[in-house]
């Protein structure tokens, strides 16, 4: 599959995908949105993906924002649409995938970028990232899940005070934040979202898929998590890969999954 703003490649069960608009920092505009839905939709979709690490091109930015010169001139029922469309295809589509997504932050990760970032389902940075949603300093909040997913992560007080200042924050005080699990240097920022992935190929897709949709159901209104947890537990007695697990565990060698 071809794409004008994303580059996409599978490589020992890891799809890395990079979004390719360097000389604007790697800004979301529609069709950048449109691109990384397909190419999440595809990594869903193809069996010998099992794991997704999305960062971006270049050394200066992860994604720097929305393309502000796309929805400046929108109406209230434009906005509507625009937010919700990209919560349908891009932001929920991602937080929901059965398959992990981790975030390489690369740099500058601001308004929809940050946004991007928290719909993974955990974050590593480098050391030059610079993190926040400036959205009220154009008159506008965070639209993509940002006024929602930023306060689950860091806690109410510290997102209120980042969306209301429209500061930002650098990759330590994410790290200190809990709004990145680890920090490291440029150089080493996808080597090390690799052995991270690598760790999580070795491990039964089916539990993993099972295990996400237990935690996100936390996260849904009128959910109760643990029944969705007691639920997709006894499911996981019905895989094969609970088999494999348990009869390699008792058999003191190294389970050889079959994803089923």
């Amino acid at each position: 599959m071809s794409y004008n703003n994303i580059l996409s490649k599978v490589t020992n069960s890891i799809n890395t995908i990079i979004i390719n608009r360097p000389n604007k920092l790697n800004a979301l505009n529609k069709e950048t949105i449109k691109e990384l839905h397909k190419a999440f939709k595809a990594a869903e979709e193809d069996s010998e993906v099992k794991v997704i690490i999305v960062t971006g091109s270049g050394e200066k930015a992860f994604v720097a924002g929305a393309d502000i010169s796309e929805f400046a001139d929108f109406d209230v029922k434009e906005g509507k649409k625009l937010s919700a469309k990209g919560h349908d295809i891009l932001f929920d589509f991602v937080e929901n995938l059965s398959k992990p997504v981790i975030a390489a932050v690369n740099g500058f990760a601001l308004g929809g970028g940050l946004e991007l970032a928290m719909a993974c389902h955990f974050r590593v940075a480098s050391d030059n990232a610079k993190m926040g949603l400036p959205e009220v300093s154009l008159g506008v909040i965070p639209g993509y899940g940002g006024t929602q997913r930023l306060p689950n992560l860091v806690g109410k007080g510290r997102a209120m005070e980042m969306i209301m200042t429209a500061g930002m924050i650098d990759a330590n005080q994410a790290l200190t934040y809990g709004l990145v699990n680890h920090v490291t240097t440029q150089e080493e920022l996808i080597p090390l979202c690799t052995k991270l992935a690598t760790k999580i190929t070795n491990n039964s897709s089916v539990a993993i898929s099972a295990a996400i949709r237990a935690i996100n159901a936390n996260y849904t209104d009128g959910i109760n998590g643990f029944d969705i947890e007691i639920k997709e537990f006894g499911n996981c007695f019905g895989t094969e890969d609970f088999v494999e697990g348990t009869t390699a565990f008792l058999e003191k060698r190294k389970a050889n999954f079959p994803g089923k």
